[in-house]
């Protein structure tokens, strides 16, 4: 091993000399990095080698080589290059010999091998970097995206679209049905086109004979995108993906022709797809029509057209595909124009009709989702349609029955319209949806609702229900909710009574047969806040159950310093009194 160091380090001897008789490292640095070197190259030569220790090495090469090109960048620009290439050269071989030593021995590291890519697309090593991509896919050829990454960077960085191209065509064998190679390639195929397309025109307008060199007019026109549009039309079925390439196609100004064959391709193989008709319907909006409209009322009088032209579409798609898919593709465009800032009247109210349309034909198809029972119902309470709004809550229910989020919205709309329903729909909600997992929140919700609507009678049978639910968060919440009710409908003493029920019963306090000292406390400390400062009794009741079976006798002392500070006037000296008394036993 000690051979194998002394060797590198000889090998480095040339080049560390140049960086000094250069002038841009001093006798002394030159020694510092050459011992750092070699403490780094025994590292690497261990039995048992580290990948940290080769990463340490190349980041230390690295930062030496930006330091060297900073040094070089001020002697250039003080009129000093000499020797440039001798000095970088070496560090950069040196650099890709390390990584090279470490790619063999962690061949699985996708990290290592983008990090020397990386590293070789910085300091626009070329040929270097090809080697590089070449041994990365024959170890990982199984990374569609390695591949075109690959691809771009001989057709961005080395300019090779003829490299590219083999690439890309070599990943294809590996991954015959991936779109995203697909896409890639003809993009690149695209790329290529316009590119010589640019480089005709210079010369054209420069007016150089280009001799016997002439430009392919097919290779112009994209037909090797074509080819390669073909082939994947045949290997992949969708219209989504078909899109994809119709939407690359329309980036480039020169590809009208091959735009409409794949517009012709998409119409007549997938008829039964809506993304298919979804896109056919939105290209109205895109229509040429009238030319250029001053005033606000005559644009938007044309926006109404190409959007009512849309809904023709749509409405001829569902003739032959009345799918939940194609109805969500609908009711989604008339969704999305809905909700498009227009300051026209007419517009508005046009737009807001046509998605109360679709909607209703939606629903009565029975087609419609749930997230759209809501947006309807926003639409009728902004338009102040209560009885509309009213029934089509009602009716979300009944085809969401297990839904608790559309209980909940539609309760809530309920309640915020002071319907008659709610009362019999609150039951109703809670006999369908999972009692233990999701009922919380419909109990919050009556809780809300009966507090503020119900004569107390039917509120308090209300929450006698809820205290007893086997659902100790429903119980738990129910007992705030009940307390909080007290005290709103009969100040302080009705408040105390409630609690001090609560603490007489302890099944019902703790919510079940085993107690929780977790709860019994943060229902003292809620009552504390609110009669603390003078109800000295409910500080020693808080006290006994701390010096109970389930508290904790050590936060006696506590609460005993927090009461002499809270409470006011005689209310000290008859808990001070009453604390002695219990301390001593006699009480």
């Amino acid at each position: 091993m000690a051979d194998i160091v002394q060797q590198r380090l000889e090998d480095r001897i040339p080049a560390l000399e140049q960086l000094e008789r250069v002038g841009l490292f001093t006798n002394k640095e030159v020694k510092s990095m050459l011992k750092r070197s070699t403490a780094l190259e025994y590292k690497l030569h261990r039995t048992v080698q580290s990948k940290d220790d080769f990463i340490t090495y190349i980041q230390v090469c690295i930062d030496k080589k930006q330091f060297n090109i900073f040094l070089s960048g001020t002697k250039i620009r003080i009129g000093y290059h000499f020797k440039r290439e001798e000095i970088e050269n070496p560090i950069i071989h040196r650099i890709n010999h390390v990584f090279r030593r470490a790619t063999t021995k962690w061949q699985e590291d996708v990290q290592l091998w983008l990090s020397q890519v990386a590293f070789n697309k910085k300091w626009g090593t070329k040929s270097q970097l090809s080697k590089v991509l070449s041994s990365m896919l024959a170890i990982h050829p199984d990374k569609p995206a390695l591949w075109i990454m690959a691809a771009k960077c001989e057709m961005e960085d080395r300019n090779s679209s003829e490299s590219a191209r083999h690439l890309f065509l070599r990943a294809l064998r590996f991954h015959l049905e991936n779109k995203k190679v697909f896409q890639e390639y003809f993009r690149m195929e695209l790329m290529h086109a316009e590119k010589l397309r640019k480089q005709q025109q210079e010369l054209e307008q420069a007016k150089i004979d280009v001799g016997e060199y002439n430009f392919s007019t097919e290779i112009l026109s994209g037909k090797l995108a074509e080819v390669v549009y073909r082939d994947a039309a045949q290997k992949i079925k969708g219209a989504e993906f078909i899109l994809s390439l119709l939407q690359i196609a329309a980036i480039f100004d020169f590809t009208k022709e091959l735009q409409d064959t794949i517009l012709q391709d998409l119409q007549s193989q997938y008829v039964d797809d809506c993304m298919m008709w979804d896109f056919m319907a939105k290209r109205e909006l895109d229509a040429a029509g009238a030319p250029e409209l001053q005033s606000a009322k005559g644009r938007a009088s044309d926006t109404d057209r190409r959007e009512e032209r849309c809904c023709v579409v749509y409405e001829e798609a569902l003739k032959s595909l009345n799918t939940e898919a194609m109805w969500i593709c609908y009711v989604t465009f008339c969704l999305e124009r809905y909700k498009r800032k227009t300051n026209v009247t007419q517009l508005k109210e046009k737009r807001k009709e046509r998605l109360l349309r679709v909607l209703q034909s939606t629903h009565d198809a029975k087609l419609l989702q749930e997230t759209f029972y809501k947006n309807w119902l926003q639409v009728l309470l902004s338009s102040g349609d209560t009885v509309s709004a009213t029934q089509v809550a009602i009716t979300a229910t009944q085809r969401f029955s297990q839904s608790v989020e559309m209980w909940s919205f539609s309760l809530q709309t309920l309640v915020h319209l002071e319907s008659t329903e709610a009362g019999h729909l609150f039951q109703e909600a809670l006999k369908h949806v999972n009692p233990k997992v999701e009922s919380l929140p419909l109990w919050q919700l009556q809780a809300d609702w009966s507090m503020t609507s119900q004569i107390p009678e039917d509120t308090e049978t209300f929450f006698q229900k809820g205290l007893l639910s086997p659902v100790p968060a429903v119980s738990s919440a129910m007992k705030e909710k009940y307390l909080e009710w007290s005290y709103k409908t009969g100040g302080y003493k009705r408040a105390r009574k409630t609690f001090t029920r609560y603490t007489s019963n302890k099944a019902v306090l703790y919510g079940g047969e085993t107690p929780k000292m977790s709860n019994l406390r943060d229902y003292y400390e809620r009552a504390l806040r609110e009669f603390g400062y003078s109800d000295e009794d409910l500080w020693m009741e808080y006290i006994k159950e701390e010096l109970g079976s389930h508290g904790n006798p050590e936060n006696c002392g506590k609460l005993h310093w927090r009461a002499v500070k809270t409470l006011e006037g005689e209310s000290v000296e008859h808990f001070t009194t009453k604390y002695t008394l219990l301390q001593t036993g006699h009480m």
